[in-house]
């Protein structure tokens, strides 16, 4: 685990300046508590309250907007493996999350009130850290900065940053799903289920193939909040609005969000023809969440189309589904595989305003990028994670440079390097397959699904253990 009890920074702190975060959602926030941590000066500056996105409601850190969901847990998912690395790393984030935790079946779901509290007071905590609760509308021009804007990056810094760095910055819409008091549901037609028999974390309103066609008609009608002018709609495909997902054919969300594989009715014994899936949003289960329904849809029209699901005839909405318009730079052109600006190398990007798609993403860039920040202050070089961990492969991702079009990505086994001869003999495993000359000498074939993922997660955790050793000599802890 990662030593931060050090003593040898003393005098060395005290002759700094203060490191200067924007933005106070995850990736800011874990920063602020990496740097922080070590007794680091670090000033804060968070918008709210006296300016809110259009998406924010809250004045805590750490605000959810979207789901309350932070993904698998499981470290045969990528984004399961990128949670356990970060609390090696000791995250903020994932301590709070693992706190503020609710049931959620295999995937880690927190209660977001609990959740953003739990980081304020965190962040409150340590009395090296100052917030600053005004809006940052320019670059400092001295002095280390982190930019943690997030994707609802303010029209006053968007503008500045265009400026500074010289190109436009790109953008993808993003939307978020309706929250229903959990009061106003009709449990004689919801039944309680996790899929394949895990447990019963999820409430599942059932509907057979005439309820389902006619769910779809309507929502192919429903008025649309319509885009402003100078708008184009450019949605991330992890995150469509349900109606755009409908439009692509009637059976389309059938096969999607609203798939009912995996979930028998307790009373039938029969698999609907969809379902329509509610996760608990708070730990006393008064609200929960319609799963993979981020919409564009009109308020009222949510609350006509919606309230079509089977059990939610009489539902209270205590939030509507919104679109909003995410901003991020393009990273490969812009940052160093040390996520640090290639012009101006004081200056660091963190979140989602790298293209890190996803709460857990965009927290683990808050966290490398404060621990990045560490070993320069440090006067040492800067060595990200290596590219075999989530993290570093996430890193490596959105700092390669490329001739094809840059678009947000989530965390995924994907990015990973393949196993090979010397992985196998790492890992204890053994010759499982041979090697493959087809694929190269010494890459192996044959190593699949959760087998796969499972050799690429141990690797990642050994690896990384190595690459904390080192940081730590780095420094002096």
């Amino acid at each position: 685990m990662l030593d931060t009890r050090g003593e040898v920074w003393k005098n060395y702190i005290a002759m700094q300046s203060p490191i200067t975060i924007i933005g106070g959602g995850l990736a800011g926030s874990e920063a602020a508590w990496q740097v922080a941590q070590r007794g680091f000066s670090v000033l804060l500056y968070e918008m709210k309250p006296g300016r809110f996105s259009p998406a924010h409601v809250s004045p805590l850190l750490g605000e959810l907007v979207c789901s309350n969901s932070l993904g698998s847990h499981s470290l045969d998912n990528a984004v399961g493996l990128l949670k356990e690395e970060m609390r090696r790393l000791n995250s903020l984030i994932m301590a709070v999350a693992d706190e503020t935790r609710v049931p959620a079946g295999n995937a880690l779901a927190v209660d977001r009130q609990a959740f953003a509290a739990g980081i304020t007071a965190r962040l409150q905590s340590l009395a090296n850290i100052q917030i600053i609760r005004e809006e940052m509308q320019g670059i400092p021009p001295a002095g280390i900065v982190i930019i943690a804007s997030g994707p609802l990056t303010s029209p006053f810094l968007a503008e500045s940053l265009k400026s500074f760095l010289g190109q436009e910055t790109l953008y993808f819409y993003d939307a978020i799903a309706p929250i229903v008091d959990g009061d106003n549901l009709n449990m004689e037609k919801i039944f309680r289920a996790s899929r394949y028999g895990r447990g019963d974390d999820y409430l599942n309103c059932p509907m057979n193939r005439e309820e389902y066609y006619h769910f779809v008609d309507e929502l192919a009608k429903g008025e649309k909040v319509p885009y402003r002018e100078f708008e184009k709609p450019l949605h991330f495909e992890g995150c469509l609005p349900v109606e755009e997902i409908a439009a692509r054919g009637r059976e389309t969300l059938a096969h999607g969000p609203m798939k009912p594989v995996g979930l028998r009715h307790p009373s039938t014994g029969k698999i609907p023809y969809a379902v329509v899936q509610l996760r608990l949003e708070n730990e006393q289960g008064t609200a929960f969440n319609l799963v993979g329904f981020q919409t564009k849809l009109k308020m009222k029209e949510q609350e006509r189309i919606f309230r079509l699901i089977p059990g939610l005839e009489q539902a209270v909405f205590l939030r509507w589904g919104s679109l909003h318009r995410n901003t991020f730079i393009h990273s490969p052109e812009l940052l160093q595989p040390t996520l640090q600006l290639k012009k101006e190398d004081r200056i660091f990007f963190a979140g989602q305003i790298t293209g890190a798609e996803g709460y857990v993403e965009s927290s683990a860039m808050g966290l490398a990028a404060g621990m990045h920040v560490l070993l320069r202050l440090r006067g040492k070089s800067i060595l990200p994670p290596p590219p075999t961990t989530a993290i570093g492969s996430l890193i490596h991702y959105l700092t390669k440079p490329r001739s094809e079009k840059f678009q947000p990505m989530n965390a995924n086994f994907g990015l990973f390097p393949p196993l090979d001869s010397e992985d196998m003999k790492k890992l204890r495993r053994g010759p499982l397959t041979q090697p493959s000359p087809a694929r190269g000498e010494g890459k192996y074939k044959g190593l699949k699904g959760k087998e796969k993922h499972q050799a690429l997660a141990e690797r990642a955790l050994i690896d990384l253990e190595g690459w904390i050793k080192g940081f730590n000599a780095e420094i002096g802890q």
